[in-house]
């Protein structure tokens, strides 16, 4: 495992430098790079890595989110809020249903099906949008409206909704008893435990940070630490009840920055360090991840569900964008920043296969063709526009 990481880090590194160069993101030389080494193309990395791969792409997650928390204020979140809200969930539902309608349509799945597919599809990824809203925070970019703190928060619930809808439909059609009314109640359930979680610790670290004297880079392995615990106890509970994770990590930050801002910068400045090492972590083993000979296998029908998907989700950020005071270009920038799909995609998608869906195959060449599609075209379209649409704070 330890030659792999090795692969990983130098070969990581080049990409992120040569892609940076030809100013295109760095993460998508990372991706394609994961691509290239991993199980079905090269296959450079060895079952080690691969076996505790899940855990360290986790790991990195809970890291560029720990570093988002630690970069959203309270007046920045009350201004975006609303907007926000309605960002976590309208893209996602619309994205979801359009899949579903569509691919009865194409594919001939029933609505169940689709509905599976759909909600795979519909999960917007954090890991591609969160770093790149970071680095605009930092250089003013579009923050004279909250612009990154509005994607940063409605990207960071809308997974929730995506896993949960999902779910709901694998037990529709597995027989189970499911009480959709039940389903949709877990979810602002599930939100407001990961919130309340990530407030208490959040708030017993302002206390213990206050009270005794704790070098900063101690500070920083105490904080990922409880929040690592903190995703493992919403996996050993997922059966009995749901709690946003990751969510609640996000808002370890937040409390900390409210109590404790000069505490919270310097943090920030060490997450920004470690996140140098996460970020080659995290985008080549989700490109580990992809197996491109079955993302073919979904073929143009696969390209026609994720573009009709696409075009839901555009209109339900501009539905949700309705009402604030941002302008065209800047709904035209929310609307490319929900585009890129990769994480909750690698993670879930084999999961129908795995339990006999009569349709798995299919939905699983959907769902690695998306992160293809989605993540490199996001990526750019991000980093792209970025300036062409927002208004630089001097």
């Amino acid at each position: 495992m330890a030659t792999s990481l090795a692969v990983i880090i130098l070969l990581g590194l080049l990409a992120n430098t040569l892609f940076t160069k030809l100013k295109l993101p760095g993460l998508l030389g990372m991706l394609i790079l994961g691509v290239i080494i991993g199980p079905y193309v090269l296959n450079w990395l060895t079952p080690d890595i691969l076996n505790v791969s899940a855990d360290f792409r986790k790991i990195a997650l809970i890291i560029i989110l720990l570093r988002a928390g630690l970069g959203i204020s309270r007046d920045e979140l009350e201004r975006v809020g609303s907007a926000a809200i309605k960002l976590s969930f309208v893209p996602g539902l619309v994205e979801g249903f359009t899949i579903a309608f569509v691919s009865t349509r194409i594919l001939g799945f029933s609505f169940i099906e689709g509905g599976i597919l759909g909600f795979i599809i519909a999960a917007v990824s954090p890991a591609v949008v969160v770093p790149q809203m970071l680095y605009f925070t930092e250089k003013g970019i579009g923050t004279n409206k909250g612009i990154p703190t509005l994607i940063l928060a409605g990207s960071s619930i809308d997974d929730v909704f995506a896993i949960t809808i999902f779910t709901t439909f694998l037990g529709l059609y597995s027989g189970s008893h499911v009480n959709i009314g039940i389903q949709l109640l877990n979810i602002p359930v599930s939100i407001l435990l990961g919130i309340g979680l990530g407030i208490i610790i959040g708030l017993v670290f302002v206390h213990i940070f206050k009270k005794y004297h704790i070098r900063d880079s101690k500070k920083v392995l105490y904080i990922l630490g409880a929040s690592i615990l903190l995703t493992t106890l919403e996996n050993v509970l997922k059966n009995r009840i749901e709690i946003a994770g990751l969510l609640g990590v996000m808002t370890i930050g937040f409390i900390i920055l409210e109590k404790r801002p000069e505490v919270a910068k310097r943090l920030a400045v060490k997450f920004n360090k470690i996140w140098i090492f996460a970020e080659i972590l995290l985008f080549v083993l989700v490109g580990a991840q992809v197996n491109i000979t079955v993302a073919f296998n979904a073929g143009l029908k696969g390209l026609v569900i994720i573009f009709a998907g696409l075009i839901g989700r555009s209109i339900g950020v501009i539905i949700s964008t309705l009402g604030t005071n941002l302008n065209w270009k800047e709904k035209l920038f929310c609307v490319i920043s929900y585009i890129p799909k990769a994480t909750v995609q690698a993670a879930i998608g084999a999961i129908p296969l795995s339990l006999g869906v009569k349709s798995g195959e299919i939905i699983l060449a959907v769902a690695v063709l998306s992160i293809l599609v989605t993540a490199p075209l996001g990526a750019i379209g991000i980093k792209v526009s970025a300036g062409r649409l927002l208004e630089t704070e001097v």
